[in-house]
């Protein structure tokens, strides 16, 4: 498991780009380079049910292992979802890299804020998940600084 780390500094309150990651408008825009029609649903609670789909309602089940908005929030992944909606967190591919981490920080940092995110990923998900973060990451900037 590799945890790849990035950062962008920011031209807007912490409140704002939160709004940006986490809005249902702008969610799917700045995570377009993950997939496109990336959508989150979340129930928003420490220990819940958060969903990380792709356009055809496959993709990711985690929970909110940590959450302090608009400062930080930490998912924890615990397996997949298909189309069907049905959740897979115990065959043998999940249980390789169930319970890796997502994290988001917000820092005030000097006038502006800097954002800060880590991930915990698979080898061979690396260049994918860095051309998500590199692309998606400039999309927050651009948002939150209009």
């Amino acid at each position: 498991m590799e945890t790849l780390s990035y950062e962008k500094i920011i031209n807007a309150p912490k409140d704002k780009i939160w709004d940006v990651l986490w809005g249902s408008e702008t969610y799917s825009e700045w995570t377009k380079f993950f997939g496109p029609g990336s959508v989150m649903k979340s129930d928003w609670k420490v220990g819940g049910k958060t969903y990380f789909v792709n356009a055809e309602g496959e993709g990711m089940v985690s929970t909110i292992d940590s959450l302090e908005k608009p400062d930080q929030i930490i998912f924890k992944h615990l397996g997949m979802v298909d189309k069907e909606g049905n959740e897979d967190t115990e065959s043998k591919e999940v249980k390789e890299w169930s319970g890796c981490f997502e994290k988001y920080i917000l820092i005030d940092f000097d006038g502006k804020t800097k954002l800060h995110a880590e991930v915990q990923v698979e080898k061979e998900w690396q260049e994918h998940i860095n051309n998500g973060f590199i692309q998606g990451l400039e999309v927050v900037k651009n948002l939150a600084e209009k």
